[in-house]
Parts: C-alpha cells; sequence; structure tokens
C-alpha cells in the first residue's frame, strides 16, 4: 500500500493544550479586570448643593424668626403688665383722695371694690365710720394725680409711687389750701386683673 495514504491531506498541524495550561483569551480578560480602574462617585450636582443650602437658610430664618416673636411677645407681656400697674396704682390714689359727702357711699365702695388682702379688710372694717364722718362735715376732696411711676415688679405685683395733690372743703371751710401726697401703693394680681394691697404715704 502507498505510505502517503497513512498521512493527513496538507501541512495542517493541530495545536495541543495541555489541560492545566490557561486559554490565551481567559489571559487577557484577567489583565483587563486589573487594570480597569474603579468607577469613581458621582459627585453632588450644583442644584443639590444649592437645594440643601437652601433648607438650610430656611430652618435658620424659621428659628430666628421664632425666637424674635417670642421676645417680642415678652417684652410686649411685660409693658401690658407694667401699664396694668401703674394705671391701677393712680387710679387707687385718685379714689382715695377723691370723697363727695353726696355720693360717699358709692366712693368707699369704689375703693373696696379695687383692694384686696389686708388692706380690704382694714378699710372695710373702717368705711362706715369713715363715711358718717364725711356726710356730717360735708366734706369734699378732688385728688389730681402729679406724677406717677412703677418703683418696683416682683412675682405677683408691683409698688406704684404716686404724687397727688388734693383739694378739698367741708362745712366749716369752703375752700382750703391744696394738700400734697406721696403715695407708695403696692398693687397685686388677683388672677387677670391687679388690685390694691397696701397703701403708706411716704415723704
Amino acid at each position: 500500500m502507498p505510505d502517503d495514504a497513512a498521512e493527513p491531506e496538507g501541512d495542517v498541524k493541530q495545536e495541543v493544550r495541555q489541560p492545566d495550561e490557561p486559554a490565551a483569551s481567559d489571559g487577557a480578560a484577567d489583565e483587563d479586570a486589573i487594570e480597569q480602574p474603579a468607577a469613581a462617585k458621582p459627585r453632588m450636582s450644583h442644584v443639590r448643593l444649592a437645594t440643601i443650602a437652601g433648607l438650610v437658610i430656611v430652618v435658620a430664618l424659621v428659628a430666628l424668626c421664632g425666637w424674635l416673636g417670642f421676645r417680642a411677645y415678652q417684652s410686649h407681656q411685660a409693658y401690658a403688665e407694667r401699664e396694668l400697674y401703674l394705671r391701677v396704682g393712680t387710679q387707687a390714689a385718685e379714689n382715695l383722695t377723691s370723697i363727695d359727702f353726696e355720693h360717699a357711699d358709692e366712693d368707699v365702695q369704689r375703693i373696696l371694690d379695687s383692694a384686696t388682702g389686708t388692706f380690704y379688710d382694714d378699710f372695710e372694717a373702717r368705711a362706715q365710720p369713715f363715711t358718717e364722718v364725711v356726710k356730717q362735715a360735708k366734706s369734699k376732696s378732688v385728688g389730681t394725680i402729679s406724677e406717677a411711676g412703677v418703683e418696683k415688679i416682683n412675682e405677683d405685683g408691683a409698688d406704684v409711687l404716686v404724687a397727688v395733690t388734693v383739694k378739698a372743703s367741708n362745712a366749716g371751710a369752703a375752700e382750703q389750701e391744696p394738700r400734697y401726697f406721696r403715695m407708695r401703693i403696692t398693687v397685686q394680681k388677683v388672677g387677670d386683673e391687679a388690685k390694691v394691697a397696701n397703701v403708706r404715704f411716704v415723704t
């Protein structure tokens, strides 16, 4: 038999790969995986930064406005309370020094209505004899406030200093010289109101 029948046709060579030898394509893929850098984290956009900054500013402004509003409320409350004490104190001084024998009962009751505590008790105990003396003497007195101011404020009230000028007349002396008094009137809060708790004459 001829020899060339046993040999394969042409010069084709078969490449034999050992079982443990990695394929060329696999090695190239591994190298690419090692050399490729990790993907960078995306940066925060300018729009998002501006939004966050705006929210922070809004929150800060709201907090500031709330604090300023609270301070304004406190100032308003303190001012209103001071004005209440001053008004009650000056009105008390005027009531105490303005007594007309023709309206003595009403004048005395007005003083009692604005009083509280020991001052109320003391004045009520003397109200009846005082009214009788005023009527018998046909006495009239008119008090005019010259000056007034809040001297001291405490937790439940205040001391009010009042300067008052009093013009008086009675059956025995139709016209008398004006008299000048200074009073320290202690005003005390009673619920939503304020009333007179004590009256002292000062020099």
